[in-house]
């Protein structure tokens, strides 16, 4: 039935949130999408220190060490290929890891690249990256450079919520989720969540989706992937 169709609601800022929509669309998926950014990025003024390379965990953290200007001849070790993209634009030499932090940590400590890391971080950081590579033996430092400051959701983002409609909810990661369930607490509206990673989906556990799925690998085009089948159970549902 077309009244039971989903709609997708995007809580990432409004540029990745519009990329994301493009690779759902691209993977098959024509929904009506609502962005309703939950987050935007507050950058912190730091002195980066010397360093042979820099570990890129997101593009933010790009954004964030480009507008303080600097050498660009440091080595990007960028966590994906979004963030190694951006990387390249700010013109940094990047190689790319496979798409999580653990992930870039594992490869660094086989690798051990020479000389002393720079990791430019969020506030809040899941993983402790910095910790992990310097256990590694891997001369390693660390500034926080941004802060993903919380946004109030949009009155379209209430009203969907609200409603009985279906909602598909994609979220990327731990602070996603949380924001998500601190806003979105008690909606009314049945709601479908795609999860980047499994902790990603316990960390909502507190939405009472009707269904989660978890995307096949921790990256964009697996997440977009993931929602194709709740879209389709919940039109047939």
């Amino acid at each position: 039935m077309a009244g039971n169709r989903p709609t997708l609601l995007l809580t990432r800022p409004a540029e990745p949130a519009r990329r994301f929509l493009d690779e759902v669309r691209a993977a098959g998926g024509d929904l009506r999408a609502v962005i309703s950014p939950l987050m935007a990025p507050r950058f912190i003024d730091v002195d980066l220190p010397d360093c042979e390379g820099i570990v890129f965990t997101s593009e933010t953290a790009v954004a964030a060490v480009a507008r303080l200007g600097g050498d660009r001849s440091a080595l990007a070790w960028c966590v994906g290929p979004r963030t190694g993209a951006a990387a390249k634009t700010a013109g940094f030499p990047v190689i790319e890891g496979s798409g999580t932090a653990e992930d870039l940590a594992r490869e660094l400590a086989v690798r051990r690249p020479a000389g002393r890391l720079f990791c430019p971080l969020a506030q809040d950081q899941a993983f402790d990256i910095e910790m992990a590579l310097n256990s590694a033996g891997i001369d390693t430092v660390s500034a926080v450079v941004y802060a993903q400051e919380p946004c109030p959701p949009t009155a379209e983002a209430i009203s969907l919520m609200a409603a009985t409609g279906p909602v598909i909810l994609p979220l990327f990661s731990n602070r996603s989720a949380r924001l998500a369930v601190a806003t979105f607490r008690g909606h009314r509206a049945p709601l479908l969540i795609a999860a980047m990673t499994a902790g990603i989906a316990e960390a909502a556990r507190d939405l009472d989706a009707e269904r989660v799925a978890i995307a096949s690998s921790p990256d964009a085009a697996a997440l977009a992937r993931a929602i194709l089948p709740l879209a389709e159970v919940r039109r047939s549902g």
